[in-house]
């Protein structure tokens, strides 16, 4: 199965609605083809994550100057002072792996980078079973206040409207099932003939 670095995986969904667990089956699945596209993101490291690997952790300061640069594809303040992005060079890295990047990211994010990149890119939205599911998941991870899980869970319902924005909505009520139905899709998205590059001719910083 050959694979393409012109192409471009989105899975997105609320906070809570599976889309980490599918983004890491995916990368099992397909080893050769796929690549985690690591985000940048000014939240504090949590103890089991790794600086360039979970993400890459920078300041306010120093993603704002980003910004100025143009150095994102996508970049959103998903919660007031937590900034988080797509990094231009990161897509770049990745494309010259002979690879195609796999975005686990924000919904607004998701639609800003199909928006850019429409015949190159697979969006997939990944739908929870109901808000009152995503809640208790939200509860059973033990990382939120309760003021913040209120502003994820009112995010949330708001997410759940752009859902027919993305190319694919997979309902994960059952998480195998869930993964086996995203890999069918991505595997289908692969063998594509793909697209010119979106960033042929531009200077990536």
């Amino acid at each position: 199965m050959s694979s393409s670095p012109d192409k471009i995986i989105i899975i997105t969904a609320p906070s809570g609605a599976g889309k980490t667990s599918i983004t890491n089956h995916l990368l099992k699945t397909f080893p050769n083809q796929l690549a985690f596209s690591i985000s940048a993101a000014t939240r504090p490291k949590r103890d089991y994550e790794k600086e360039g690997v979970d993400y890459y952790f920078i300041t306010v300061d120093e993603f704002n100057e980003k910004i100025k640069h143009n150095a994102f594809v996508e970049w959103e303040m998903v919660y007031e002072g937590k900034y988080y992005g797509t990094l231009k060079s990161e897509i770049h890295r990745i494309w010259k792996k002979n690879k195609i990047p796999l975005l686990d990211v924000d919904v607004k994010g998701a639609e800003h980078v199909q928006q850019q990149h429409p015949e190159q890119s697979l969006s997939i939205f990944i739908e929870p079973p109901s808000i009152e599911e995503l809640k208790r998941r939200l509860q059973s991870r033990g990382t939120e206040s309760a003021e913040s899980l209120d502003a994820r869970v009112s995010k949330a319902a708001y997410e759940l409207s752009l859902k027919d924005h993305f190319d694919k909505t997979i309902m994960n009520d059952d998480l195998n099932k869930a993964c086996k139905e995203a890999e069918r899709i991505v595997r289908e998205f692969i063998k594509q003939t793909p697209p010119k590059p979106a960033f042929a001719g531009q200077t990536l910083p």
